[in-house]
């Protein structure tokens, strides 16, 4: 099943609650354990400057979009086998649809 539009504030909630330790979102926020998540959409996976990925992102080559996003954050090592992201990802594909809602209005 593809991204539906879900409720950006309980996407803030996720993102807080599973993604802020090592992410941020706004333009010009340094990256953490993470990248920063800021312009992610329409960006080629392993390409934010400064920030160090694994082979298996660069490699990957996929355009971030709401679909993309929605199969990765499933399960992100199925999706880049041979990545260090240490997040198992969102089961509930209502949980997705919120998170992916919320970075669409706060990567912009």
């Amino acid at each position: 099943m593809p991204y539906a539009s879900g409720d950006a504030g309980k996407g803030a909630a996720i993102f807080k609650r599973s993604c802020a330790l090592c992410h941020t979102v706004g333009a010009g926020e340094p990256n953490k354990v993470g990248p920063n998540l800021h312009g992610l959409f329409g960006r080629k996976t392993g390409s934010v400057e400064g920030f160090s990925y694994t082979a298996a992102n660069v490699k990957k080559g996929v355009e971030w979009g709401q679909d993309t996003l929605f199969d990765y954050l499933e399960n992100p090592k199925k999706y880049i086998p041979g990545t260090s992201m240490n997040f198992v990802g969102l089961k509930k594909e209502k949980d997705r649809n919120d998170l992916i809602t919320y970075l669409k209005q706060a990567t912009a």
